[in-house]
């Protein structure tokens, strides 16, 4: 773990990246994150101000919470950890410029359509009726 001021810690505490995160993102080993060699790396640096861009437009935590967003494969996280710094730039700009979009769907939801109560409960905010029953 590098030092609590250090560049990397920065980064790391920004982003909310793991150890091996930010060993993966800066492509060093461990020995180098902890004897603070990794502070020397220009992607710190980089990422550094354009978190801080992004900062000013959304909150620290939704930040955080952004990067793990998404299908596994497709999360900005995965643009960091396969070190593709352009898309991730592009997608850091979208965040600062429309803000955190949660996009619905997954099967999640409760209820027939329109309805807001418990699955298949009629549609009845309390669930009342009979399964598939839309009359009432």
């Amino acid at each position: 773990m590098p030092g609590p001021g250090a560049p990397a810690a920065r980064l790391a505490e920004q982003l909310g990246l793991e150890d091996s995160e930010l060993c993966r993102v800066l492509d060093i080993d461990a020995l180098a994150l902890i004897s603070g060699a990794a502070d020397e790396a220009p992607e710190i640096s980089i990422l550094l101000a354009l978190c801080e861009q992004v900062t000013e437009a959304v909150a620290s935590v939704a930040l955080r919470r952004w990067l793990r967003a998404g299908p596994l494969g497709r999360r900005p996280l995965d643009l960091l950890l396969g070190r593709d710094f352009g898309a991730f730039e592009d997608a850091l700009e979208d965040l600062r410029s429309r803000g955190f979009v949660l996009r619905a769907g997954g099967g999640r939801g409760g209820g027939k359509p329109g309805g807001g109560g418990k699955p298949g409960g009629g549609g009845k905010p309390d669930g009342g009726g009979e399964p598939g029953d839309q009359n009432s």
